[in-house]
């Protein structure tokens, strides 16, 4: 049985003005965060994922807005206004770059006693043992506080992000991308060491990325997006193993199987659509090599089976589908 949600995304609709007209980055998504487990939110660049993420935080660029839908934390609405009370204490974010979010003139630890501080009302000398707890849960010795963020590798500067992202005890972490910047050892090393933490501290937890192995490594359920919607979420493992969408089954595809002999990625070929332009019927259709005239009119139906959503038309022939999508040939034809 499904734990129940600790954070609830309900037809969320983000809209961004620009010059050139509106541009619907997320288009009517919808998904759930359980409690103690991990989400992978996965999809190609521009897909609307980190917008999905920033507005769960309240945190939208200028020109940013939420034009529908509902974000619950808690079986409780929030909205930009509530979320910015939640944050630190009870939601907390870790940036895909942590040189970009360390202020470079203070010292790293300054900068964790500060959110101890300002957010969380702590004294001075709290404050400073919290910190040395802080960097010794994530694996970094007390005695590099001290230090600038400068002085840190790539890895340990992404440590120091997640232990001041942690310094409150949140419920809810939202990590953004955090391994894209560092070598696959150290991307490994941080993935075991947020596995070791949510597992620890009771976590739940949302992993914005673009990598598909991250997701079967790390996560318990994914969340497919598709030029602003979700296409298939679901179980890592009976998404990942069995996938009912073709853009799923495309995004398989185009990462290296170890445990297979095929030495050739297959790619999706063409590009997403315009998000300014008004969509109709299925917006991965003008790439899909499974494309029938029905997929590109009206509006699309959420199929869910034991927990495994899809809104692809054809997701009844999803057994026949995975096996052509597995032949390159299938995809050149598009």
């Amino acid at each position: 049985m499904m734990p129940r949600p600790l954070l609830a995304v309900e037809d969320l609709q983000i809209h961004y003005a620009t010059r050139d007209g509106t541009v619907r980055a997320v288009d009517g998504a919808t998904f759930a965060v359980p409690e103690g487990r991990i989400v992978g939110l996965v999809g190609e660049s521009g897909c609307g994922k980190t917008t999905a993420v920033r507005a769960i935080m309240g945190v939208l660029a200028e020109n940013g807005r939420r034009a529908g839908g509902r974000v619950c934390f808690r079986d409780r609405p929030i909205d930009a206004g509530s979320t910015r009370a939640l944050l630190w204490r009870e939601i907390a974010y870790v940036p895909q770059s942590a040189m970009s979010s360390l202020d470079p003139v203070y010292t790293v630890g300054a900068q964790i006693e500060e959110v101890l501080r300002k957010r969380g009302g702590a004294s001075r000398a709290a404050a400073k043992a919290r910190a040395a707890e802080l960097f010794e849960l994530v694996g970094l010795s007390d005695r590099r506080l001290v230090d600038y963020p400068h002085q840190f590798s790539g890895g340990m500067r992404q440590r120091a992000a997640i232990a001041m992202a942690l310094a409150l005890e949140p419920s809810l972490l939202l990590a953004d991308e955090p391994v894209t910047a560092l070598d696959v050892i150290v991307q490994r090393q941080i993935l075991d060491m947020l596995r070791t933490l949510q597992q620890r501290l009771k976590l739940s937890m949302v992993m914005v990325t673009h990598d598909i192995s991250v997701v079967a490594y790390l996560c318990d359920e994914v969340v497919v997006m598709y030029a602003g919607q979700v296409v298939e979420s679901g179980p890592v493992r009976e998404v990942l193993g069995r996938p009912r969408h073709p853009y799923t089954m495309g995004l398989r595809n185009a990462f290296p199987d170890l445990l297979s002999d095929a030495m050739a990625l297959v790619p999706i070929h063409g590009g997403p659509p315009d998000l300014r332009e008004t969509l109709t019927g299925c917006r991965f259709a003008p790439r899909c090599p499974f494309v029938q005239p029905a997929c590109t009119a009206g509006a699309l139906a959420a199929d869910v089976t034991d927990d495994h959503l899809t809104t692809c038309r054809r997701s009844a022939e999803a057994d026949t589908l995975r096996t052509a999508a597995l032949d390159p040939g299938t995809w050149q034809r598009v």
